[in-house]
């Protein structure tokens, strides 16, 4: 196992604080995952920090989840060292909203979920504008995509030279379906753009959930390692996302069985060294 972990992707959430009507969908999420599930899901894990992300509550609730996830990330017992929130850029108010959080220190980036939404969304004019705004204020910007959605990707890697581009999930492959094309050529485009970065992350709910194996995770993990070199993937849980196909920790074991051949330097970077790096972390 790494010696040291930063989770570069986990979610924390209280149906009782925000509102996020997609948890009706998934019974199994619809209920408060808290700091205190959080450590007991990653004890003994080896992780030293971790990275907030938003959790797609309802448009309304998007400034005070991120107010109350910077105010977590403030307290170091918490070890939050950072904060992905939740933004809009297709909105014409997208900048004065970025006003409001931009100069948190512990703020790292914004996100906006786009597997959800209809196909496009991310590529209008408007939509690229806002997102090169952000690096005025040093953030990046976290592409939550399906597979069939990664030419969105693509367009944001031209349309945004200066910004760093997080793809969550390796692009979300079919692995259930053991689905490797056209997703393999996208990706391999997609690394060509050197502000893009690929978060090995929430793959194992797209396998089959009741019977994967890390032999079935492998092939898309090292194909993104492949395309992306050693310096620019990083590992995420996507807990409590995860635990729909398995524990954090199962899920862990897993990515480091997959890498398990590679020098301690190269795991280093995968686990830790590049989160740090990419968000910009003081860990």
């Amino acid at each position: 196992m790494p010696r040291r972990i930063v989770d570069a992707h986990q979610h924390l959430w209280d149906p009782a604080r925000n509102r996020l009507s997609w948890l009706r969908s998934v019974p199994p999420l619809d209920r408060r995952f808290g700091l205190d599930d959080y450590a007991r899901a990653t004890a003994g894990a080896g992780i030293v920090a971790s990275v907030y992300l938003e959790t797609d509550v309802d448009e309304p609730e998007m400034l005070a989840e991120a107010r109350h996830a910077l105010a977590l990330a403030e307290a170091p017992e918490n070890r939050i060292a950072g904060v992905v929130a939740a933004g809009r850029p297709e909105f014409d108010g997208f900048g004065a909203w970025l006003e409001q959080i931009a100069h948190h220190p512990m703020l790292k980036g914004l996100r906006r979920v786009l597997h959800t939404q209809p196909d496009g969304l991310g590529e209008t004019p408007r939509f690229a504008q806002n997102v090169r705004a952000l690096a005025a204020f040093g953030l990046s910007f976290d592409v939550c995509v399906r597979a069939d959605q990664l030419p969105t990707a693509l367009y944001l890697a031209r349309e945004c030279p200066d910004v760093t581009l997080v793809l969550d999930h390796c692009g979300n492959p079919r692995v259930r379906e053991r689905e490797l094309d056209p997703w393999r050529g996208r990706m391999r485009e997609l690394s060509r753009h050197p502000n893009v970065v690929c978060k090995i992350s929430g793959i194992v709910v797209n396998a089959d959930r009741e019977h994967w194996s890390a032999a079935d995770l492998r092939p898309y993990v090292e194909h993104c390692i492949e395309c992306f070199g050693w310096d620019r993937v990083l590992f995420g849980s996507d807990w409590p996302v995860c635990t729909l196909a398995a524990p954090l920790t199962r899920w862990l074991a897993a990515l480091a069985e997959i890498v398990g051949g590679e020098s301690e330097d190269r795991i280093d970077r995968l686990f830790f060294a590049n989160a740090a790096r990419i968000y910009r972390l003081a860990v």
